[in-house]
């Protein structure tokens, strides 16, 4: 198995079904996505550039998706931190998957990159 693959079947479920779920929904809402092990994360890239990433929050053990250039982004359920580049979207794995909410995001973050 890849780093990639590790990532994603070494987790306990329902986290490991939730990212799962997560990167069929991000490869789905735009074939141009390509996935990429790079800085040792599942990334998700546009035209060569960050778009997202997946990772597990360690206090949490919610998963998110981090959205890049996310800080240019308003939108009440992203959480910027202390972060300068990127906000989160945290989801719940206990719960549906808010594919419409995940979109919305997308569509504003996509349009940074054109």
């Amino acid at each position: 198995m890849t780093d990639i693959d590790h990532f994603y079947f070494d987790k306990e479920e329902p986290v490991k079904g939730c990212l799962l779920a997560l990167k069929n929904i991000i490869q789905t809402y735009n074939k141009e996505f390509i996935s990429k092990w790079y800085y040792k994360l599942p990334c998700f890239m546009y035209e060569n550039k960050l778009f997202c990433y997946l990772w597990v929050d360690k206090k949490t053990q919610f998963p998110y998706i981090a959205i890049g250039r996310g800080v240019e982004i308003e939108h009440p359920d992203l959480v910027q931190g202390n972060r300068t580049f990127v906000k989160l979207l945290y989801i719940n794995p206990n719960e549906d998957i808010p594919i419409n909410k995940i979109y919305q995001i997308f569509d504003m973050a996509l349009k940074l990159y054109k």
